[in-house]
């Protein structure tokens, strides 16, 4: 041993030497090559330093978030460290796998795997030589591995995917570290016929793999690899043959360790994060094949059962008992660990992959669980049971300790059942009992584990063809007596059967069963059959004893002839009216008002009670069954609730009010803070009750309530006194009074129609109003049932609310419905409705016969409250407020206990007008006629900032280093308050000129400061040139500030501004000056000073439309007013919303400008519109206009009260003022710098000022005036003027569009082209349509050109005006081409494709995958692109789109299929469709064969619309709108609407003409033409407004051909201003709309083909959302034994699956019974929002055949479910 161990010692010795020598070069070498690294390391070390601040620099330099650099400096860090840690341990593992002495000694190994090879023990021996032979084959293994990886795997993944086709392995190198088989331990004691062995193998190698994807110059790699783990060898079975062993199974009983050290491109994945991510998914990876239960098996010998030794059968089954725990550790301290706590502790036990966790048990340490657990065993000895028990937290759970025991002892005693203390902690332990369970292979003792167990609960379910009984329960017997008797109906008694079966409780375990012939009946006396019978599949003594009688139904027809009854004597035979009982309507209403509380006893104390504290208080009210609680009050010991609860009770004697009052608290149990009684019978005798009570059960406290005893009349004229006290009052818990109380009394029901199986129904009635519900009992079957039910309702407003009375069968199947509105009883005598009522959606006969009474509660407060008001609204009195104030004020000051207080008078939220009407069939009584605004309302001024320019400015743009002096590119930025206005840069300039307006509106007590700070423009960042800080507070004193202003915080410059408060005004004669300063004043930023403000008061609107599905909307409105618009708040669930929200917008002109108001639903549904012209508030009084309006396209009393207020803005600025600012802008834009002048600006300056004071003299001047002067003329003869123009009038008539108009001559004015723009706005189509400029831009340049001569002929041709020379020839229609109108629409239903081909493929193309596909529609320069699929082959879009188009034969439809990736999508197919195929066939619904593909095909229906002027086909296009839903939420249009724009005539002032011609169409699509209107808006240059059209689409409805064409006038312009166009509505004749009128249509075969079964689903809503999964049935699936089935639920849309919850699991069952109850805490709000995606899962399916996962699945759209009744169907 001595001599082979200096040999090894003289081998190293002599290694080390040649390594020396190898690596010793000569001395001068050695130098050179050191000054070389040394270069290199300093350049090297100089780059990294620059890119490490790179993006520091980049960052700063475009203003970026530092955020963004310090998040990225974290990942950085955090990889590094990772990456760090890693190679540490790489380096670490190889050093010690070198030196395992030296490492041993250090005590670094701890567990027997990575034990060195020179230490043993007993049952684990050392392989050396095995590791000897392995190190000597670890090269050649290594070539292997790498000819696989090169001819095998990498062909494989080239062939994969395109994205790979230039992979490439660069390097392969296993390394010289091989694989190591630490120790090996053979087992004993297994079966014979098998060898056992454990095989510990390490593997720490320094591998490298080294991988390139030229393509995407990508590389990625390997380098160091470790491996650690405990494998078992099995080798089985034992043969007398060679190789002896017939097949070596291996696999890890649990997971081994491995890290991995990656390299290149997937450096990446040593993100914090990502490594254990991506260790887990390689891990997964392994465990899939070489971790229990799976197996990995290599044959020996041929012909062996592979699969019975890659799969067998476990060894046995551990049943786990976990009992319970003692003396655990206390992990839920106090005060900082001072005060010790308990905790809640619960277990999680695991055996392999499987896992259980325990429930948890509050507050213990000495927890008692008693659950029971059954794991599969796969390998004993090996597999072991470990036991963490936790503490539960809300944040991170505690560890109290763990335990472990090996399986193989549970084996050896067949029963351990012991205490096991446990480890990893100081104290506690854990009892367990274990039970070994064999597999037996007969049914020997199956009868004694029957025997064994306990007696049963038997039940017995008869069945005659498809009709099931089920008998009663018998509690814990084997001797049952039922004494049960079931009726059935027999069609034919020689072929049917009577079949017994006798079952469980549970349904699950049968106990015995029968079958009797029917036919055996026949020949028995009397038909009878009274025996005791023998059961079959049960012990030899079980028989159960029945008796059956046969009876044969027959009709006498003699019987029949003779009773001739009529129809009229058997109606007679029903009770014309239902006989309730006596008691019915006797019930009262109790009010319980929850007011305060005072001296209530703290109980949140602190520093152990040294600290008196206080309390957070609620209140607990429960009196008849009913339990009622109140908001919690933080930290207070009077709190004040103002709560208000009402109840339903008879007037039984010994009934008691029940409160309780509780401090809450977080952790532990809600303090008690005492309780009282009151007896019912008290409060009934007095009626009503207001005093405080005593709490008792504790030292001090007493509440104040208000208890009344609601006396209930059937007098009508009272409920208008209830309501208008119901409406002034309000609590904290928003609870509405009840007015009425409805009693409804169920009797019967006749002649209700049969089942579609021809069956009488079990019919049960639902009787809904509002939110609340009840059900009456399901009768048995019968066509005429009787129920003789009574139902008592609270009803809040009797004028609004609906009783609904629902029947069905068994709540499934509907059988008819009754709408009762309330109002209806209070014509009724004694508001009693009491006879049969027919049903809707039953059979002509079908009725039903109810009692309905109406009792108003009349409290006595509402007669004070009435007097009260009378007082009030009489002269002389106070107002309510105050009168109030004082009643309170005196209630509160008497603080006497002894005597009752005074009754509270409720105080109103504002002060309202009450007029007291006599009727009560209207509500309109109880709107208010007016506005209540708030004081401050209408009190906001402007400000008006001119920011002119400025002189002498700071040079901040020097040049070569600062030798050359520059100059600046100055801009300005203005801050007010929140506001921020930027002026536009002035390039290279020190005296810039600006010339720009800015306006802002404000409150004249605001303290903000108006700063102006200049800057000059530059690249990185701008340089600072000064600041100026004016008070708002000095601007509004002085009204009008002109002034230069010094820069501060710089050398010198100054700015020139105009600072101006406008105060508001209502004088209407204010109006004309604030219109001429606007065409005095023009500004750079092309802004226009506003002329008035427009205070708008949204109070609340009436009698709004419902949706859609009948709820109540969700009322919002928006304002808008040019492109400045608001939105109100969404109100909760009304048809008569309140929002008392104000709104300003700066008008510009008040005779020209709309005020739009649209109402929706959430901004969802259209509600209604309103469209108010500024100009009528000009006519009335203030400027004001306050009442109700109606609206547009909603019901006929829908209505909005608002108030809107014009007030005109008073000016103090003088036009001659801004002469100056206007010398200088004209100079400015025409002669460039302001510094070097020259003569020819001077001269076009004096004609600038010349104009200017012209346009002065003009102001004086009438509006008509004024508008006829600036209309440009040419200098000739009035006779030549007048022919010319008639002769333009002539051309325009005769011209057709195409033909092209010839540049007007410069010298000739009157035929200029008009620069008026147009825009038309309709419908839903986005953005304006502009009128061509194209004879606008050529004039331009022609005029510019020659600009003085223009502004000297321009005083000389405004003389003569004559503008009505033209009126006597106008055309009184338009003359349009004859194409107008012709074009149509083209509808393409995107529905479904199938059989796609899959691009996505898995593990280099051996597992394929799905794809991600999507649809591309081309048609001319117009695409739809359809949303995308994921991972499917057979997708459903079922999208639509519309496109107006010219009916072009040889058009073609392109339509391509793209699968969705990250870099480039895959293509899937293409077809391509003529158009002239699609108009001949008008309607298609067909499936395309995709080409250039393998296969795949489209489900598209097109469909080609005319357009037809029938009015009678609007109503089925609308219809068919309601019935189809699409997923890209796309409406089907109704309509085209058709526009010809040909020309206008007398518009407002304009530099061009004032009678332009357009002569265009335009085309739009319309949804609905009863709502929609059409805008047509007109403007000079798309600057200055000139008027505008508003058109309702509706009245086209109205006219011959739905055509409209002719002289239309306009709203803000002159009085004679009009503009002539063509409007025709045409509707789109669709022929999808007829087949969906008929109930046919398109139909999605994938979902068809989707029904593999069904599934059992109840939905509602008890202040959550309860989802109960019943059953499945008729599931299809490809397995022929069945499937392991799941169902999985979420709510979409969520992303972060936080809703996703699924049921367990059945197994092996295609028609599973689940029975589970899923709860989703969402508001109602959220609940309407979301769809139900329900989907049943094959737990059984493979990684490999994951598209088979999905069994089927449906989605619900909770939005159109009634939540509040719920609903249980198939």
């Amino acid at each position: 041993m001595s001599r082979a161990h200096a040999s090894l010692e003289n081998d190293s010795d002599s290694e080390k030497k040649t390594d020396l020598d190898q690596y010793s070069p000569p001395g001068e070498m050695e130098v050179h090559t050191t000054k070389l690294f040394d270069a290199k390391a300093i350049l090297w070390t100089f780059g990294k330093c620059l890119t490490a601040l790179l993006p520091v620099y980049l960052a700063g330099y475009y203003r970026m978030s530092t955020s963004l650099v310090v998040f990225g400096m974290m990942v950085y860090a955090g990889w590094k460290h990772t990456r760090e840690a890693k190679e540490a341990r790489l380096r670490s593992a190889i050093q010690l796998f070198g030196d395992e002495k030296e490492d041993i000694s250090s005590k670094s190994f701890r567990s027997r795997r990575d034990l060195p090879s020179w230490v043993n023990f007993q049952d684990v021996e050392k392989v050396e030589w095995l590791n000897k032979v392995i190190q000597q084959a670890w090269p050649f293994i290594g070539q292997y591995l790498e000819k696989l990886l090169t001819e095998t795997i990498a062909p494989s993944i080239r062939g994969s995917s395109s994205h790979l086709q230039t992979l490439n392995f660069t390097k392969i190198d296993f390394g010289d570290k091989p694989m190591k088989v630490v120790g090996v331990k053979a087992h004993t004691e297994n079966e014979k016929g098998q060898i056992l062995l454990d095989v510990y193998i390490s593997y720490v190698g320094d591998a490298e793999i080294n991988v390139e994807v030229k393509r995407y110059f990508c590389k990625a790699g390997v380098k160091g690899i470790q491996l650690n783990g405990m494998m078992r060898v099995i080798l089985e079975p034992l043969i007398g043959d060679v190789p002896i062993v017939g097949a070596v199974t291996m696999f890890f009983i649990q997971r081994p360790k491995l890290f991995i050290n990656w390299t290149g491109l997937t450096n990446l994945l040593d993100i914090p994060g990502l490594n254990v991510m991506s260790d887990t998914m390689i891990m997964d990876a392994i465990a899939s094949c070489l971790v229990l239960p799976n197996r990995l098996t290599v044959p020996l010998v041929p012909d062996l059962p592979v699969a019975q030794l890659r799969c067998p059968l476990p060894r046995g089954v551990v049943r786990i008992h976990l009992l319970e725990a003692e003396r655990l550790a206390s992990k839920d301290n106090y005060v900082k660990g001072v005060i010790a706590g308990m905790s809640d502790p619960y277990a999680l036990l695991r055996v392999g992959p499987q896992t259980f966790t325990s429930r948890h048990q509050d507050n213990t340490l000495n927890p008692k669980w008693d659950e029971m657990y059954e794991v599969i065993v796969h390998e004993v000895p090996g597999q072991e049971l470990e036991v963490e028990v936790f503490d539960k937290d809300h944040d991170h759970d505690d560890f109290l300790g763990r335990t472990k025991l090996d399986l193989g002892i549970v084996k050896k005693f067949n029963i351990v059942d012991e205490w096991f203390t446990l480890k990893d902690t100081q104290t506690g332990r854990v009892h367990l009992k274990l039970e070994w369970l064999t597999l037996e292979p007969n049914t020997e003792r199956l009868n004694e584990m029957k025997k064994g167990k306990k007696e049963p609960n038997p039940i017995v379910q008869l069945s005659v063809q498809d009709v099931t009984r089920d008998s009663r329960i018998c509690w814990n017997t084997v001797n049952p007596q039922w004494e049960d008797a079931f009726t059935f109906f027999i069609r034919d008694p020689s072929q049917q059967d009577i079949k017994i079966q006798v079952k469980d409780n549970d349904r699950v375990q049968t106990l015995g069963n029968l079958s009797i012939p029917v036919s055996r009946l026949l020949t028995c006396p009397d038909l009878t059959l009274d025996e005791w019978f023998s059961l079959e599949n049960a012990g030899p003594d079980s028989r159960i004893h029945i008796k059956s009688v046969l009876r044969v139904l027959w009709l006498d027809e003699e019987a029949v002839n003779l009773s001739n009854l009529s129809s009229a004597q058997l109606s007679a035979s029903r009770p014309q009216n239902a006989t309730p009982h006596s008691s019915f309507a006797t019930e009262g209403v109790l009010r319980i008002l929850l007011v305060e509380g005072q001296n209530l006893v703290p109980k949140d104390n602190m520093m152990g009670g040294m600290v008196k504290g206080k309390s957070d208080p609620y209140v607990k009210i429960q009196i008849g069954g009913e339990t009622f609680k109140s908001q919690v009050i933080k930290e207070n010991l009077n709190p004040t609730w103002n709560e208000m609860y009402e109840v339903v009770l008879t007037e039984l004697p010994g009934q008691e009010l029940s409160l309780e009052v509780f401090d809450k608290d977080m952790d532990m149990k809600d303090d008690f803070m005492g309780r009282l009684k009151i007896n019912l019978s008290e409060i009934i005798s007095s009626q009503y009750i207001n005093e405080w009570f005593n709490l008792n059960d504790v030292k001090r406290g007493r509440v104040l309530l208000a208890l009344e005893w609601l006396p209930t009349v059937t007098q009508p004229e009272k409920l208008q006194q209830v309501l208008q006290y119901q409406s002034k009052i309000t609590f904290a818990n928003k609870a509405v009074p009840t007015t009425a109380l409805l009693f409804v009394y169920v009797d019967r029901a006749h002649e209700l129609p049969l089942k579609k199986s021809g069956k009488e129904p079990k019919v049960g009635a639902e009787l809904i109003l509002g939110g609340s519900s009840h059900r009456t009992t399901v009768s048995d079957r019968s066509s005429s049932p009787q129920w003789d039910e009574a139902f008592h309702f609270l009803v809040r407003n009797p004028l609004k609310e609906v009783l609904v009375v629902k029947l069905s069968h068994c709540w499934d199947f509907s059988l008819g419905s009754v709408v009762i509105p309330i109002k209806e009883l209070l014509s009724e005598p004694d508001l009693i409705l009491d006879q049969w009522l027919n049903l809707d959606g039953a059979s002509p006969d079908s009725q039903i016969l109810l009692r309905a009474q109406l009792k108003i509660l009349c409290p006595n407060v509402t007669e004070s409250f009435v007097d009260q008001d009378e007082q009030i609204n009489r002269p002389g009195t106070s107002s309510i407020k105050r009168k109030q104030e004082e009643l309170v004020q005196k209630s509160t000051v008497e603080e006497v206990p002894e005597p009752p207080v005074t009754t509270p008078v409720p105080v109103p939220e504002e002060e309202k007008d009450v007029t007291d009407v006599p009727e009560v069939s209207s509500s309109d009584v109880l709107r208010p006629s007016h506005t209540s605004p708030d004081p401050s309302f209408g009190q906001e001024g402007m400000l008006r900032l001119h920011l002119l320019e400025a002189e002498n400015l700071v040079a901040k743009d020097n040049k070569m280093g600062g030798m050359v002096k520059g100059k600046s590119d100055p801009y300005v930025k203005t801050q007010i308050g929140n506001a921020t206005f930027k002026s536009h840069v002035i390039k290279e300039k020190l005296n810039p000129i600006w010339n720009e307006m800015y306006e802002l509106v404000l409150t004249s007590d605001s303290t903000s400061d108006v700063l102006v700070e200049v800057f000059d423009k530059d690249m990185d960042k701008d340089d600072f040139l000064g600041r100026v800080k004016i008070s708002l507070q000095e601007i509004i004193r002085s009204q009008l500030t002109d002034q230069w202003f010094t820069l501060s915080d710089v050398k010198h410059g100054r700015v020139h501004l105009i600072l101006e408060w406008l105060p508001t005004v209502t004088q209407p004669e204010r109006l004309q000056k604030a219109l001429q300063s606007q065409s005095a004043h023009s500004y750079q930023n092309k802004s226009v000073p506003s002329a008035a403000l427009l205070y708008i008061l949204m109070e609340r609107a009436h009698a709004l439309p419902l949706k859609k599905s009948g709820k109540e909307p969700r009322a919002a409105a928006e304002l808008a007013l040019r492109d400045i618009s608001y939105k109100t708040k969404v109100c909760e669930r009304s048809v008569s919303p309140q929002w008392s929200e104000a709104f300003y917008f700066p008008v510009i002109d008040p005779k020209e400008e709309i005020l739009i108001i649209k109402f929706s639903s959430a901004w969802e549904q259209p509600l209604g519109s309103l469209v108010l012209p500024i100009r009528e508030l000009i006519s009335k009084p203030d400027l004001l206009l306050d009442q109700w309006m109606s609206l547009d396209g909603a019901d006929p009393d829908s209505e909005v009260l608002l108030r809107a207020q014009l007030k005109v803005l008073d000016s103090k600025l003088d036009p001659s003022v801004h002469l100056k600012t206007s010398v200088i802008d004209e100079d400015h834009s025409v002669g460039g710098d302001h510094e070097n002048k020259e003569p020819v600006i001077a001269g076009q300056t004096q004609t600038a000022v010349s104009k200017t004071t012209e346009k002065k003299s003009q102001l004086k001047k009438g509006l008509s005036e004024l508008a006829a002067s600036t209309i440009p003329v040419s200098v000739s003869h009035p006779e030549e003027q007048q022919k010319q123009k008639a002769a333009q009038v002539i051309d325009d008539h005769h011209v057709t569009p195409s033909a092209p108009k010839t540049k007007p001559d410069t010298e000739d004015l009157s035929k200029v082209p008009d620069s008026t723009s147009t825009v038309v706005e309709s419908g839903h189509v986005t953005g304006p349509l502009k009128t061509s400029e194209s004879e606008t831009v050529a004039y331009k340049e022609q005029t510019e050109s020659d600009k003085p001569s223009y502004k000297k002929a321009s005083p000389a041709s405004v003389e003569e005006p004559k503008v009505t020379s033209s009126t006597d020839v106008r055309p009184q229609k338009t003359s349009h081409d004859p194409s107008f109108g012709t074009k149509g629409v083209l509808r393409l239903h995107l529905l479904e494709a199938q059989n796609l081909v899959a691009k996505d493929s898995l593990m280099g193309g051996m597992v394929k995958g799905k794809s991600d596909p999507y649809v591309k529609i081309h048609i001319r320069d117009a695409t739809f692109k359809s949303h995308v699929i994921k991972e499917n082959l057979n997708p459903t879009w079922n999208e639509m789109y519309e496109m107006i188009m010219n009916p072009d034969p040889n058009l073609e439809v392109k339509f391509e299929v793209f699968d969705k990736d990250v870099d480039s999508d895959d293509f899937l197919g293409r077809f391509k469709l003529k158009l002239g195929d699609i108009i001949r066939s008008q309607y298609n619904d067909e499936w395309f064969n995709l080409n250039d593909i393998q296969h795949g095909r489209v489900h598209l229906v097109t469909e080609w619309l005319p357009s037809v002027t029938q009015r009678d086909k609007l109503e089925q296009v609308l219809q068919m709108q309601s019935a189809q839903s699409y997923q890209n939420k796309t409406v089907a249009s109704a309509g085209l609407l058709f526009i010809l724009l040909e020309k206008a005539h007398v518009l407002p002032v304009c530099e061009r003409s004032a009678s332009p011609h357009w002569n265009e169409t335009f085309e739009f699509l319309v949804h609905d033409p009863k709502q929609e209107m059409l805008i047509v808006k007109l403007s000079s240059a798309w600057d200055q407004p000139m008027g505008s059209l508003v058109l309702p689409i509706r009245e086209l409805l109205t006219k011959p051909e739905l055509l409209i064409d002719q002289w239309l006038n306009l709203d803000g312009a002159l009085p004679q201003s009009q503009v002539l166009l063509r409007a025709q509505l045409k509707i789109l004749d669709s022929k999808m709309a007829a087949l969906v009128a008929m109930g046919s249509g398109p139909v999605l075969s994938n979902k068809q083909a989707a029904t593999t079964g069904q599934i059992k689903i109840s939905l509602s809503f008890q202040k959550k959302l309860a989802v109960i999964i019943h059953a499945c049935r008729g599931l299809v699936t490809s397995s022929k034994d069945g499937s392991d089935t799941y169902v999985s639920l979420i709510l979409l849309p969520d992303k972060s699956k936080a809703t996703k919850k699924k049921t367990a699991v059945k197994k092996k069952n295609l028609n599973p019974e689940y029975n589970e109850r899923f709860e989703f805490d969402l508001s109602m709000e959220e609940v309407r929002q979301r769809e139900l995606s329900v989907c049943v899962k094959n737990a059984s399916s493979s990684f490999m055949n994951r598209d088979k996962d999905v069994i089927g699945q449906v989605q619900i759209d909770l939005g159109n479910i009634d939540l509040q009744s719920g609903v249980s169907e198939w």
